[in-house]
């Protein structure tokens, strides 16, 4: 009886505790003035943090660690911090107080320093103010894309193959969504350092919110297709496609895969065959999706200003910029300097700077460009990159220098292609006209494309060159995809917490449910 007992007692202390190490602390950041979302903020326990999102919304794991006393702290600038135990935490809301400036003695007595006198100590501070040597940083990574086709207009001129008609094509058209979005999120630890080819990652978990559905309008209009090239196109041929003055070939070969017929499901042999490229198709999946998301990740990275190669150059180019001191202020116990900065002549961005007033290190960065930063019109093609703002946010770590916490990048692309396409099908082996069949269109489309990226650094912490070596990326995780947002995927992980437009996101099957 007593080993029963004490059986029931170990049980129950396991899924006590099990509780306690899934609970996720979930709360709202609020002016306690206005009562509108502070983004941003800075909440901290036990040394790890995370930020608020735009809505000023974040969630904390509480892992076996965390007890009830433990303190939580929450600040921003411009705003009086707070700090309390868990176990006080008890509404839906936190309500932060807009702080009055009150100035240091020590730095009201200290000299008063100009922008440009502030710039100059932080440039003097940047190698000593920020790590950069190797580190393993366990992140979550969120990727929000949006597309939108203002224009899909075309002139059908031709076609010799009668499938291959007008209606056909603007069936193709309808199947494209006007306006589409895609969500995807990972969970990885990062290791290297600030040099672009010294970059490992590791996928714990990941997912994709979009609406796959309209993968299954491609899908039958794919099959369509094939059987219009089936039916028409020779095997043997090539493709001219010409566009105004340029050409490209095409060789018939690249079209196998569609005359391919079944597998006989008694032929051993090529029912193997199959299965090992399925598995060989299965691992590229895996090792393009992690190398694409790894090269995101590490495109951000190697926008931090005081990278070397960084185009953000407001200061290793400052003499390209007008500084202005705006205010000065508080980051929790920190005083900070707030300056502003425009562009001199042909510079690329505006924005704001947060500086610590103590050791100059930029502890916040807001910034936007102020014209398009890459534009082309020629022989009817137009790209103009109209949009490239961001934020950065930085913290302190044990050995006094600062590492990343937070990063934000958001740019947009317009895209514009009016002019005449031409497929024409040639076979040499044919007697008599070269030429086989043609497709002759004039198109006339725009799109607008929007791409969000946000990074949030949980943990840093130093490893050796042995360690970093060692390590060997696996590939193995493929995201989960949801047809709506479900909260429930990252319940027992730190994330950044999800917008409106993601937690109300749902697909067209969902909804035909």
């Amino acid at each position: 009886m007593d080993k029963i007992i004490l059986w029931l007692i170990a049980a129950l202390l396991t899924v006590v505790c099990s509780t306690v190490q899934s609970q996720t602390l979930t709360s709202r950041v609020l002016d306690s003035v206005t009562q509108e979302p502070i983004p941003y903020a800075t909440v901290q326990l036990n040394k790890k943090g995370v930020i608020t999102n735009e809505e000023g919304r974040f969630s904390f794991l509480l892992d076996g660690t965390v007890s009830e006393t433990d303190s939580l702290f929450i600040s921003c600038i411009g705003y009086a911090s707070i700090g309390k135990p868990l176990k006080e935490f008890s509404e839906n809301a936190v309500y932060l107080s807009p702080k009055a400036i009150e100035l240091n003695p020590v730095i009201v007595s200290n000299k008063n320093y100009s922008a440009d006198e502030i710039i100059d100590l932080i440039e003097e501070n940047l190698d000593k103010n920020y790590n950069t040597d190797l580190s393993q940083k366990r992140m979550f990574f969120r990727d929000s894309y949006f597309q939108n086709f203002n224009k899909t207009d075309y002139t059908f001129v031709k076609s010799t193959i009668k499938e291959l008609n007008k209606k056909f094509l603007d069936s193709v058209l309808n199947t494209v969504p006007k306006k589409s979005s895609y969500y995807t999120e990972i969970l990885c630890d990062l290791y290297g350092n600030t040099e672009e080819d010294n970059q490992k990652m590791d996928i714990i978990k990941a997912s994709e919110l979009y609406d796959k559905s309209k993968e299954l309008d491609y899908e039958k209009l794919e099959e369509k297709f094939n059987e219009i090239i089936k039916s028409n196109i020779k095997r043997d041929s090539y493709f001219k496609i010409k566009s105004g003055l340029f050409g490209t070939k095409i060789k018939g070969e690249d079209f196998d895969e569609i005359f391919e017929s079944d597998i006989d499901s008694t032929d051993q042999v090529a029912l193997e065959k199959e299965l090992e490229e399925k598995k060989k198709r299965e691992i590229d999946r895996k090792t393009n999706f992690a190398k694409y998301r790894k090269n995101s990740i590490v495109d951000m990275m190697n926008d931090l200003f005081y990278l070397d190669d960084s185009p953000l150059n407001f200061i290793s180019k400052s003499r390209k910029y007008d500084y202005t001191l705006k205010e000065f202020t508080y980051m929790g116990k920190d005083a900070v300097y707030i300056l502003g900065f425009t562009p001199k002549g042909s510079a690329d961005y505006q924005g704001t700077l947060y500086v610590n007033s103590d050791d100059f290190a930029i502890v916040r960065l807001d910034y936007e460009n102020v014209k398009s930063l890459k534009k082309f019109n020629l022989l009817g093609i137009s790209m103009n990159q109209y949009l490239n703002k961001g934020k950065m946010i930085f913290a302190k770590s044990t050995n006094d220098k600062y590492d990343l916490r937070f990063l934000e990048q958001e740019e947009g692309t317009n895209v514009g292609i009016r002019r005449p396409l031409k497929i024409i099908e040639k076979n040499k082996h044919v007697k008599g006209r070269n030429k086989q069949n043609e497709l002759f269109v004039k198109l006339d489309m725009g799109t607008i494309g929007t791409n969000k990226r946000e990074l949030i650094v949980f943990d840093s912490k130093p490893i050796s060159k042995s360690a970093y070596e060692a390590f060997k990326e696996k590939n193995d995780i493929l995201p989960t995809y949801m047809p709506n947002y479900n909260p429930e995927f990252w319940q027992g992980y730190s994330i950044i917490e999800p917008n409106k437009a993601i937690r109300e996101f749902t697909s067209e099957e969902e909804i035909a449910k």
